[in-house]
């Protein structure tokens, strides 16, 4: 990976922190973005649908789709620790054979991978600082429906957001989380021929969908 945040989110998301998040999961249930964005694509009904899951994680959202309307999952990520907890729980639920592991950043990554009929990238958004790029990058791979979350643009979280930049950066972190401005997303994302046909908000996170 030649892009200094990935490296850094390598680095950051360890074999603690993603052993941690799949003993949540399994606990829990997904989190409440990642529970709204499944929910988002099941309502779509789509039958024996590819799926493109971009800063995938642990891979909750494939684990959950690929029981019901999800024929096939390509999961990008660039911690090496999510990716080996992620492929670890895909072979635990017997879906080894029908999801693509890729590591790297999907800027880097975007030519050797197929277009999807379903995107997704769940809080990913606030971890890539060139995120017009890689929004518009995703976009391209879309053939039917995107869906996203991304921290909104309230005082409080921008509070919350560089009150933990700045402890990251006390403790010589490289990593950085980032809240971008909502209007620019949408733009990026219409501009990128994609069509807006829902949203949710919550406190801190809003989800929203997208066709073709």
């Amino acid at each position: 990976m030649t892009c200094p945040h990935c490296r850094a989110a390598d680095a950051t998301f360890g074999s603690k922190v993603a052993a941690a998040d799949r003993k949540r999961y399994l606990r829990r249930g997904p989190d409440q973005t990642t529970a709204e964005i499944v929910r988002s694509v099941r309502a779509l009904g789509l039958r024996q649908a590819t799926l493109l899951d971009i800063g995938a994680g642990i891979g909750v959202v494939h684990h959950e789709l690929l029981d019901d309307g999800v024929a096939a999952a390509v999961h990008v990520e660039a911690a090496t620790a999510y990716l080996d907890v992620a492929r670890l729980e895909t072979d635990a639920r017997g879906h080894g054979n029908r999801v693509r592991f890729v590591q790297g950043d999907l800027v880097e990554v975007a030519g050797g991978l197929e277009p999807a009929d379903v995107v997704t990238l769940d809080r990913v958004v606030c971890c890539y600082p060139g995120y017009a790029a890689l929004l518009t990058r995703s976009a391209d791979k879309c053939r039917a429906a995107y869906v996203l979350s991304y921290p909104r643009s309230r005082w409080y979280v921008r509070l919350v957001v560089w009150a933990q930049n700045l402890v990251r950066r006390l403790r010589r972190d490289a990593f950085r989380t980032f809240v971008h401005p909502e209007a620019a997303i949408r733009q990026a994302l219409t501009e990128a021929g994609l069509r807006p046909a829902g949203e949710r908000d919550f406190f801190v996170w809003r989800v929203e969908w997208y066709r073709r």
